[in-house]
């Protein structure tokens, strides 16, 4: 049950961030192996006084911040990296200098899930261990 958060600059349009949801579903679904249908994004858009861009980034500079639980190998985790960058550059074609992915991984008991109940103690319904 990955959360999502993805940061950018104000302005895109509704297909753009469409392909992102899309491309950032499908490296999750690829690479840690969730349900299709557990799906957990928003996005953030910011003003560009409020994100800073470094300058040996473009305007398309993205920043992805992934929440999941706890316990996925190196090589899910390197998979995701590169499917998501994969995707996101065919569409919506966003080269892989701008786009920057951050992975949080909080055991599962810090996540309230099911009614308040800690995910330690819930069958998420997919493997964690991939």
């Amino acid at each position: 049950m990955p959360f999502v958060k993805i940061s950018l600059r104000k302005g895109r349009s509704p297909d753009y961030k469409r392909a992102l949801f899309e491309g950032i579903h499908a490296a999750l679904v690829e690479a840690f192996l969730i349900p299709d249908s557990d799906r957990h994004q928003q996005i953030y858009e910011l003003v560009e006084e409020c994100f800073e861009i470094p300058p040996t980034r473009s305007d398309h500079f993205v920043v992805i911040e992934v929440i999941a639980f706890h316990g996925r190998s190196f090589a899910a985790k390197k998979n995701l990296y590169s499917a998501i960058v994969r995707n996101l550059e065919r569409s919506p074609g966003i080269t892989g200098g701008d786009i920057l992915i951050i992975l949080h991984e909080p055991p599962k008991e810090n996540w309230g899930i099911h009614g308040g109940k800690p995910a330690s103690e819930v069958d998420v319904g997919f493997r964690i261990d991939v």
